[in-house]
């Protein structure tokens, strides 16, 4: 087999993941938030945390901030904050285990080798601190945590700095909205 079959098998596996993972997102939206909307029912929490759960999988992206400011018209923020913070916490987690347990090859085609770089080349330097800021701010939080688990990086100090970013990050969002 020539270089050039295996770059089009190459393109066209990232294509079919792309199509799949835009699948997801919208068949999860669309069961969740849309469902409601067309039924004129109000956002419930179930629809806010399967959307901010998907959110925060490193294959599929969602405004989770934008959801968050959303709901909170409708959700006490105490109620909110937990919910976010429990639904990223799981998604993030998840993606750590995917990290540590799937092969390079196979997150490739997921992610792409030049954001799987930079990642990494973000949190060999700056550790911990990557960590917290990428959870701070909406930036992709859920490629730290898959490439932290790449690394086989302490998942404690994931823990701590993801949530320490996040509890950060949702309370400052509620009390501007």
């Amino acid at each position: 087999m020539n270089s050039n079959t295996g770059e089009k098998k190459v393109k066209l596996s990232k294509i079919i993941i792309f199509c799949v993972t835009i699948i997801l997102a919208v068949l999860i939206v669309s069961f969740t938030v849309g469902k409601e909307f067309y039924e004129g029912k109000s956002d419930s929490m179930f629809s806010f945390g399967a959307v901010h759960f998907a959110g925060y999988l490193f294959f599929l992206l969602m405004p989770v901030e934008a959801a968050f400011v959303y709901y909170l018209s409708f959700y006490e923020e105490s109620k909110l904050i937990a919910i976010a913070l429990g639904t990223a916490f799981v998604a993030q987690l998840v993606d750590y285990l995917i990290g540590y347990s799937f092969s390079l090859k196979f997150i490739h085609n997921f992610v792409g080798e030049k954001r799987l770089i930079k990642a990494e080349k973000h949190i060999r330097k700056y550790g911990n601190l990557t960590i917290f800021i990428f959870n701070l701010f909406p930036l992709s939080s859920p490629v730290i945590a898959l490439v932290a688990g790449m690394l086989k990086y302490k998942l404690r100090d994931l823990i701590v700095f993801s949530l320490m970013g996040l509890i950060l990050k949702y309370v400052i969002l509620s009390l501007i909205f």
